[in-house]
């Protein structure tokens, strides 16, 4: 008979404080009514989240709500960075909304709260060990959003992103959840380790229609959730319709949720000879269409969701080649998982950067406007227009940009280890017509207008949206010098 164990409540610190945030938010606005005061406690508490993380992952791995040797919550290093890194990108989404919600452009306290719940979400996310808990964490992550997506006031665009994402996060949701119950129904199990020990063991299991049909809901769901081709229709009407901050997150810490969903499920649970042909497939699909897309928008946010339509292929690459090299060693098959993860850390760092650059350089309250709009920002704003085009040239893979730099050299890496020189060099041609549209905008950032005149008015720096984007700049900075900071959590 299996043993219960019990709990290790330092294992779920980290979840602890992003669900006592939610909380402590909701009560401090319901009482107070004070929105600084009620910003404040959100920020302290998404802080607080990230320094707990990161104090409980430094003990090493940590395992609780076990029976037997399956365990629903396994904490170690890379689950501590993902906690860390969804909640400092809460803290700096919610930074940049500071000066729309000083304005009136959404209610404060439900704009925090909900932001609190699907950080949560995310925290939990990481360390997910069974399917429930996996799902139910990542939906945790994408509830909030569909409102946070509507959350604007008067805008028509905000309310229809939101009903996108809505529709289509459900239909997801759905598959997922059929695909684990087709699992549980072949296995017995929704333990992780459990499900891929059992279809490793048991080649009949893998055989039948049943696993197949399984395997490939599952893996469909959780592409919908990374906008991969093609399931990605609903990504560049959400981020452009949504409030710039929310467009950010939904850039960052909800692609990074359904990556590591991703993630989890293939290391883990889906057998290697299944899941690589799909995900290479989807991995060559999303990043070609990305960017073959990407170099027509005139749209800021819409040129920056179908780039971020394009990195998800990037960061699936590894994931597919892994399972074409099935036979490799077991090495060879981490440090693809690492890639996946190491590039996906990099990738959220540059485009928060991103994304709060063209924050910084719009009006209170403002969408991302067309590229028009950007020209000559950079001769009106030199450091803010300097930190946006760093951000570019480095989700382009362009020095100085050594953070984008050293997560296209360790993807490609990955795949002429594991085998795959043929996707590192679709990966290759890829990073090269991606130069196309980024330098675009760079040099837009520096363009001098058309007339006398035509220049937008400047626009007044707010203090939390430039400190926001200075610390994401240092941030992208430090990573390019050190990127070994991230690529050790990653291979933990």
């Amino acid at each position: 008979m299996s043993v219960v164990q019990s709990v290790d409540s330092m294992a779920l610190l980290p979840a602890y404080l992003a669900a006592g945030t939610a909380v402590l938010v909701l009560i401090v606005d319901l009482v107070l009514a004070r929105p600084r005061a009620t910003v404040a406690v959100a920020a302290f508490g998404a802080l607080g989240t990230a320094v707990g993380a990161a104090v409980v992952g430094a003990g090493g791995e940590r395992r609780t709500f076990c029976v037997g040797a399956d365990c629903s919550w396994v904490f170690g290093g890379r689950a501590a960075l993902v906690a860390a890194v969804v909640a400092l990108l809460t803290l700096g989404v919610l930074g940049l909304s500071v000066p729309a919600l000083r304005a009136g452009r959404s209610p404060v306290g439900e704009y925090a709260f909900l932001l609190a719940c699907s950080m949560t979400g995310g925290v939990v996310l990481g360390a997910a060990g069974d399917l429930i808990t996996l799902i139910v964490a990542l939906e945790t992550l994408t509830l909030p959003l569909y409102v946070l997506v509507g959350l604007r006031r008067g805008s028509l665009a905000s309310a229809e992103a939101a009903v996108t994402f809505f529709v289509t996060s459900v239909v997801a949701t759905t598959v997922t959840l059929l695909g684990a119950a087709l699992l549980y129904a072949v296995t017995g199990s929704l333990h992780l380790d459990r499900l891929g020990a059992l279809l490793a063991e048991r080649p009949e299991l893998r055989d039948l229609p049943l696993t197949t049909a399984a395997v490939a809901l599952l893996l469909l769901g959780l592409a919908f959730k990374v906008a991969a081709v093609p399931f990605h229709a609903w990504a560049p009407a959400t981020y452009d319709g949504a409030p710039l901050p929310v467009a950010a997150y939904l850039s960052t810490a909800s692609k990074l949720g359904g990556l590591v969903a991703l993630l989890a499920v293939v290391q883990r649970a889906l057998p290697a000879d299944q899941t690589g042909p799909v995900l290479a497939l989807l991995a060559v699909l999303t990043m070609t269409v990305g960017n073959l897309v990407a170099l027509r928008q005139r749209r800021t946010v819409r040129l920056l969701a179908w780039s971020s339509v394009a990195q998800a292929g990037y960061i699936l690459a590894p994931l597919g080649a892994l399972a074409l090299a099935a036979g490799r060693t077991g090495e060879a098959r981490s440090a693809a998982y690492a890639a996946a993860v190491a590039y996906a850390v990099f990738f959220v760092v540059l485009e928060l950067a991103a994304f709060a650059g063209v924050t910084a350089l719009r009006p209170v309250g403002a969408d991302g406007g067309t590229l028009d709009d950007l020209r000559g920002a950079a001769r009106r704003h030199p450091w803010r227009g300097a930190a946006l085009g760093l951000a570019l040239v480095g989700l382009a893979g362009l020095p100085p940009g050594l953070a984008g730099l050293f997560a296209k050299v360790t993807v490609v890496r990955s795949l002429l280890d594991g085998g795959a020189a043929w996707l590192a060099l679709v990966v290759a041609l890829n990073a090269v017509i991606g130069l196309a549209y980024y330098l675009r905008v760079t040099a837009a950032l520096w363009a001098p207008t058309t007339a006398p005149g035509a220049a937008a008015p400047a626009v007044p720096v707010r203090g939390v949206v430039a400190a926001v984007l200075a610390v994401a700049t240092v941030a992208a900075v430090v990573l390019g010098f050190a990127p070994q900071l991230v690529l050790d959590l990653a291979a933990r």
